[in-house]
């Protein structure tokens, strides 16, 4: 069986990086004989590549990022180019497990902004409409996109257009983003982050096994 190499941004947030720690331990603990390794593409060690290269034998790179974009194309691809073991499986989203996860924790509310990172890179933006779709449906009502930098309508103009939407943060775990998020959506009820400093949710841990089976399977028929 591969290694599992858990990516994720990486971030200064003690209470963001003890989150995703939760996270990828809860992966482990969920699968005891899954070789589980963390690694971040920023702010924190060790540093993806390093952590590739220091693992034998086959690797799927599953990243703990919410959305297509620059890390995974250019940062996960790039380290497993040239690798013939190792593969990088899809994002965490868009995914309905991660709409229900939005769904309880938002505010009452029928007007709802859910607020995205946001990236230059087209991919990143479908994925973000597709995550609005999918927690649209869960939800029964119109959901409208935030950005919080590189694309527009930008999260504190559009809540002016919107004074009594409820905020649900499209984010991991706090950090840069989700300090961002709370002040431009000041006076907005607002949801926590994905991972909020409690018992990671059981979707998320679903999600990131699935995305690794589905890219070990890639990865064995590839060597079939």
């Amino acid at each position: 069986m591969p290694a599992l190499l858990a990516v994720s941004h990486g971030t200064s947030d003690a209470q963001g990086a003890a989150d995703v720690r939760a996270l990828v331990a809860a992966v482990r603990s969920a699968v005891p004989h899954l070789a589980v390794h963390e690694a971040f593409v920023d702010v924190q060690d060790p540093e993806a590549a390093a952590a590739l290269a220091a693992i034998e034998g086959p690797v799927v790179v599953v990243p703990l990022l919410l959305s297509s974009g620059f890390h995974v194309f250019h940062d996960l691809h790039g380290i497993v180019a040239g690798r013939a073991d190792a593969v990088v499986a899809d994002p965490l989203g868009p995914d309905p497990r991660l709409a229900e996860v939005l769904a309880r924790r938002l505010p009452a509310g029928d007007d709802v902004v859910i607020a995205v990172a946001g990236s230059r890179d087209d991919r990143s933006a479908v994925d973000a409409e597709g995550m609005a779709d999918q927690l649209s449906a869960r939800l029964g009502h119109p959901v409208h996109i935030g950005y919080l930098a590189a694309r527009e309508p930008e999260l504190g103009a559009l809540l002016a257009q919107h004074p009594d939407a409820a905020v649900s943060t499209y984010l991991l775990a706090h950090g840069y983003f989700n300090d961002l998020t709370r002040k431009r959506a000041e006076g907005h009820p607002i949801s926590k982050p994905l991972l909020d400093g409690s018992e990671p949710p059981a979707e998320l841990v679903e999600l990131v096994l699935e995305r690794f089976s589905a890219a070990a399977a890639q990865l064995d028929r590839a060597h079939a």
